[in-house]
């Protein structure tokens, strides 16, 4: 599952993490890559959202900070069903806002992989900048599964520089993704290499709890 979770609140305006939480928990996935993710920020009560979100839904969670923010921090989290050997940050290039890739390096049935979250900024220019730097980067291999909001529709120039490189995985309809509450923007993604897709992406019919639908999807090992 992939979500951006808006610091936990909803297109009404209440913070509530265990509505977040009910809707991972309905889906039931192995790994989670949620965006937008509070570390005891003002804002938010100063809750560490990725341990509560772990605690709320029996995974393990992992955070990871993209700058600092409200007393605390702000950036992205991992939750995950099977063993984490190592997470690790890797900042974008850009001079708006901090952004990130974080990194878990996952096992499951005796496949070891990498599985980012990103949350690339607003302007394509700047995208383009990070698409090239993460495209570029050693550290990332193949297998591996890249999900996140990159703020850029699939026929972008941005997602097509990930795309000839790591396979952008296609959405069942319909596709579109933000605002949830009447999406009209396709611009949460997965991106995969050494796996296949058992069916198409699918956007979950969530409305309230985030200013993002989730998306879901069911890979298994390339052969």
């Amino acid at each position: 599952m992939c979500w951006n979770i808006h610091h936990g609140v909803g297109i009404d305006g209440k913070l509530d993490l265990t509505r977040i939480a009910k809707v991972i928990e309905a889906a039931s996935p192995d790994l989670v890559a949620l965006q937008e993710v509070d570390h005891r920020c003002s804002r938010s009560a100063m809750v560490d959202q990725t341990a509560e979100l772990a605690r709320l839904t029996g995974m393990s969670g992992h955070f990871g900070p993209a700058m600092d923010f409200g007393g605390g921090q702000y950036g992205l989290a991992i939750l995950s069903k099977h063993p984490v050997h190592a997470t690790r940050v890797h900042p974008l290039p850009g001079d708006g806002e901090p952004r990130i890739a974080f990194v878990a390096e996952i096992s499951r049935d005796g496949l070891r992989f990498q599985f980012t979250t990103l949350h690339l900024e607003l302007t394509e220019e700047t995208r383009i900048q990070q698409a090239r730097h993460l495209t570029q980067n050693p550290g990332l291999s193949a297998p591996l599964l890249i999900a996140g909001d990159f703020n850029a529709p699939a026929e972008s120039p941005s997602m097509r520089i990930f795309s000839a490189k790591w396979p952008l995985l296609a959405k069942a309809e319909p596709r579109f993704t933000h605002p949830a509450d009447k999406p009209t923007d396709e611009i949460d993604h997965f991106l995969a290499k050494g796996f296949s897709s058992v069916e198409p992406v699918s956007v979950l019919p969530e409305s309230l709890a985030s200013d993002h639908r989730p998306i879901i999807v069911n890979l298994q090992p390339s052969t």
